[in-house]
């Protein structure tokens, strides 16, 4: 494998960042990860959208390069891979050592890639059965304190939610999600995924004036949904509209549309809206990437 570094292709195992990159040192850095299908990426104006509306929390926008769409086709190209998980990240680089960052910025950038399977109507999801989702304890951190809409390199929010996930499974097998709330009790997301699900024959999602990440395979289904005049609702709720749903699903770019097995013990399952909405999602990558 060849990974792109700050300019160059380098082989996986020589691929280096400095240990004074801000970056590593305080998580001070932005990053996206997409998939690309039939070698070019998903939605990418979204995704390079989202990562230069995270720099500029940051307060390094101007460091995103501009060619950056070109290093992911020459990382995947270098691979030889067409269907891929691509991961890039910009930090601020290397500083001295203090907290306050110098204003003046030589970024790092990096772009990672890894072979999935083939998407599409004639594709193989890269999950095997549908998630098992738990409810933690962690609650999801307040915008006024950690924007939630920074994809940033701290995830340390998620990070705790699974490491309860596994915790709480005693050595057994830990649930493939957790689901935090925020401090009102109302739902908001997985630590990798956003969160729909399906009642009164409507679909619902949480909206995005909480303390959400809003994903990039979200919009898309809200656009698939609206499409075909789905009953469409962004909202506020609380762990039993869930429990209690009619059908669940996570979303992501990776797993795209994975139905919800059970949650917090109590089943869920998939259903006839989220089949159709993974049946259209594949559609929409067949017919704009193969």
């Amino acid at each position: 494998m060849y990974y792109h570094v700050n300019g160059d292709l380098v082989p996986a195992a020589e691929a280096a960042i400095s240990v004074a990159d801000r970056g590593f040192k305080y998580g001070d850095a932005a990053f996206e990860t997409l998939r690309a299908y039939g070698g070019t990426p998903l939605a990418w104006d979204a995704h390079h959208e989202r990562l230069v509306r995270t720099a500029e929390t940051l307060g390094f926008a101007d460091a995103v390069p501009e060619d950056l769409r070109k290093r992911v086709g020459r990382t995947l190209a270098e691979n030889d891979l067409e269907d891929a998980y691509v991961r890039v990240s910009v930090t601020r680089g290397v500083q001295p050592g203090k907290l306050t960052p110098d204003p003046d910025v030589d970024p790092g950038v990096v772009v990672l890639v890894k072979e999935l399977p083939r998407g599409g109507q004639e594709g193989t999801r890269v999950w095997d059965e549908p998630a098992t989702v738990q409810t933690v304890r962690t609650r999801k951190a307040a915008s006024d304190a950690i924007p939630a809409d920074a994809k940033t390199h701290n995830y340390l929010n998620g990070l705790l939610g699974r490491i309860e996930l596994r915790r709480s499974a005693g050595g057994g097998t830990p649930a493939d999600e957790c689901l935090l709330r925020d401090h009102a009790d109302h739902v908001v997301e997985g630590a990798t995924s956003n969160l729909f699900f399906v009642s009164d024959d409507g679909l619902r999602t949480p909206s995005a004036d909480l303390d959400l990440l809003p994903g990039i395979t979200r919009d898309i289904v809200l656009e698939l949904a609206n499409e075909e005049d789905f009953p469409v609702e962004t909202g506020r709720y609380g762990v039993d509209a869930v429990r209690n749903a009619d059908e669940a699903f996570l979303t992501n770019s990776t797993w795209e549309i994975r139905p919800i097995a059970t949650i917090d013990g109590i089943d869920v399952g998939g259903g006839p809206m989220t089949t159709l909405l993974q049946r259209l999602f594949d559609d929409y990558v067949e017919r704009t990437h193969y």
